[in-house]
């Protein structure tokens, strides 16, 4: 509750009052959509909840300029990337006129819409499936990659399985390792000033706001990581960066969209990467956020069978 109160505490304070109408529901808030003179809506697990309240262009530049402390220019960065990181680890959405310079985003101007996405940790979400991920005899795991369509909970999966293998497990008598993260959109770490919002372990370094093909080759080596971690991974150099570490002896766990094995065989990327062998273990989650695993083995692929439930713990 505390963390979605400071979230609102950015907004002015009659739109303020309008949403703590809907406080009894904060428990399932998943994001807070305001737009210039449209109602605001307020995105209740799958259901919206449509505001009486209107916003106009004003309230939108006086909430931003809230956003940036006060200084939109500082934080110019970040808003030609689309999105703004807030303390506690809650991410805005910026949409508007954009102005573009030898093909790159230069600034985004008359600001249409911000999209309030609530920052939600589930410690212990990869608890039904940790087992499958490690290689215990050899204290690290099978290069896997977690895949479904946005929305379903992968980068929450993915990030309560780094701080999991950064911190070690102990009752499975796995000890901690170094995990190099690439957040190229701040979506694992939630970084803020420097300082992760989000719990990813104690051996756990990571490169935000940077792509993730020179990420990863950044980590590796700078910082001697045993598994280098990626969201959403889709590009050609994307792939020639995960094959340049599994070559050079460092696991790695990814995601990706899509629903089923035939999605990833039909995706030009990853099927180059599936026919390379380099993923030995597939997560798909459902609807339900039920996990499935699907093992690839270098002579017997297509080895497949449990499902688990995500939160299930």
């Amino acid at each position: 509750m505390y963390n979605i109160l400071s979230l609102i505490n950015y907004f002015p304070l009659q739109i303020r009052d309008k949403i703590l109408k809907y406080r009894d529901k904060f428990n399932m808030l998943e994001e807070i959509r305001i737009k210039a003179n449209v109602n605001i809506i307020l995105k209740i697990g799958q259901a919206d909840i449509i505001v009486d309240y209107i916003t106009n262009q004003d309230e939108l530049l006086q909430i931003l300029q809230t956003i940036c402390d006060n200084s939109i220019y500082s934080y110019q960065s970040q808003i030609c990337n689309g999105y703004i990181t807030l303390k506690g680890g809650h991410r805005v959405g910026i949409t508007g006129s954009t102005v573009i310079e030898d093909g790159k985003v230069k600034n985004i101007t008359y600001i249409y819409s911000l999209n309030f996405r609530v920052a939600k940790e589930i410690i212990g979400c990869s608890e039904s499936i940790i087992k499958d991920i490690l290689k215990l005899e050899e204290n690290t795991i099978y290069n896997t990659i977690i895949v479904s369509p946005p929305g379903r909970g992968k980068t929450t999966l993915l990030r309560d399985i780094v701080r999991q293998i950064s911190n070690g497990i102990p009752k499975l008598g796995f000890k901690g390792i170094n995990v190099g993260v690439v957040d190229e959109r701040d979506e694992i770490s939630a970084m803020y000033k420097g300082i992760p919002q989000n719990e990813i372990g104690i051996r756990t370094d990571v490169l935000s706001n940077i792509p993730k093909a020179i990420g990863m080759k950044m980590l590796i080596r700078s910082m001697n990581p045993k598994v280098i971690v990626a969201d959403e991974i889709g590009t050609e150099d994307d792939a020639k960066a995960i094959n340049y570490a599994v070559c050079s002896g460092v696991k790695g766990i990814f995601t990706a969209h899509g629903e089923s094995i035939e999605d990833i065989l039909v995706n030009p990327i990853l099927s180059k990467l599936y026919s390379l062998n380099v993923f030995e273990l597939f997560l798909f989650i459902d609807e339900n956020r039920n996990i499935k695993k699907h093992i690839c083995k270098r002579k017997e692929k297509g080895e497949s069978s449990n499902t688990y439930n995500m939160y299930a713990v």
